[in-house]
């Protein structure tokens, strides 16, 4: 079992193996292990708890868009309730998803052409299934991160800024996005990459953003991060999906606001200014939902849905045989 660090010998060399989060076990053998960094923060903000490098950058993927969705709000651009929280969303793909989408581009003279997020099936794999069956081919606006682009292209027309090369790093609002995205975690962007969906990526530290997501939470009302905050709060099923952990936690743990990333990154924050943010090293997002559920639970949140996030099984002809669990 992996020994919790206290705040004052959290440092672990970037270089040392991360510490095992999670292990998988069939028919009662230990088959494979997942790696990774975590941090909680406190009430106050400051590091409660953390295991592995917390201090060293990842690259937060999606966990990046409540700070971007920030940043179209600051660049001027009108949205609330489901239009924002779609625009800090990884949704999945359901039809609800791709009709708002569909519908924001038509009120801002937007054409499914100009969305710079590739083509692609519903990330849910029920939806996926079904877009197969009916004859569906891959689309820009069924593409997980189409609401964050319609809602970038939306702020460019808005300003008169191009939207033609919205997603290069220089444009307007791109670097609008990086000084959110710096402001909130409080701490400069490490490196900027280049995310799945085509928009600049931004790389932090797990304990800032951790940090980002507090200050969302605890914002002042009225300001963009709250804003988001409250959006995306308010309507989960827009952030992720009918059958997404996301959904599930802000939906059943009050004030909690969460957004998972690719390469099994997660960020968590409740109203009393608690937060976590974690990377499973190999990108294994299986084991997202128990890593997730057990630090809820060490922080105190006792809620069913843990169980229902925690819960990974492993099958063995189509029986239960196993599962994966977290190990700390």
């Amino acid at each position: 079992m992996t020994t919790l660090m206290s705040a004052a010998s959290s440092g672990t060399s970037a270089d040392a193996a991360p510490p095992v989060l999670a292990e998988v076990v069939r028919s009662g053998f230990t088959e494979g292990r997942h790696r990774g960094s975590l941090v909680v923060l406190g009430r106050d903000g400051g590091v409660e708890w953390s295991l592995g490098d917390v201090s060293g950058p990842v690259f937060p993927r999606s966990c990046n868009k409540p700070m971007q969705a920030a940043a179209v709000l600051r660049a001027g651009l009108e949205l609330s309730g489901e239009r924002l929280a779609l625009a800090a969303a990884s949704h999945s793909g359901e039809t609800f998803h791709q009709e708002l989408v569909r519908t924001m581009l038509a009120e801002y003279g937007l054409t499914e052409d100009e969305l710079g997020c590739p083509p692609d099936m519903p990330l849910d794999r029920e939806e996926h299934d079904r877009c197969l069956a009916a004859g569906a081919r891959p689309s820009r606006v069924a593409m997980n991160c189409s609401g964050k682009h319609t809602a970038m292209l939306a702020a460019c027309a808005a300003n008169g800024w191009p939207r033609d090369g919205y997603l290069d790093p220089g444009h307007p609002l791109q670097v609008l996005a990086r000084e959110s995205v710096e402001a909130a975690a409080g701490e400069p962007v490490a490196h900027t990459g280049t995310d799945g969906c085509g928009a600049p990526l931004f790389a932090l530290s797990l304990t800032g953003l951790a940090r980002a997501f507090r200050s969302c939470v605890l914002a002042e009302p009225g300001t963009p991060e709250r804003r988001v905050a409250d959006a995306m709060r308010a309507h989960p099923e827009y952030v992720a999906g009918t059958r997404r952990a996301d959904t599930w936690l802000m939906r059943e743990v009050p004030g909690a606001l969460a957004k998972m990333g690719a390469e099994a990154v997660q960020a968590v924050a409740l109203p009393d200014g608690r937060a976590l943010a974690f990377k499973i090293e190999d990108g294994g997002q299986r084991a997202l939902g128990p890593v997730l559920a057990r630090a809820l639970e060490r922080m105190g949140v006792d809620s069913p849905v843990l169980a229902r996030i925690a819960d990974a099984p492993l099958l063995g002809g189509g029986e239960r045989v196993g599962e994966i669990r977290a190990t700390f």
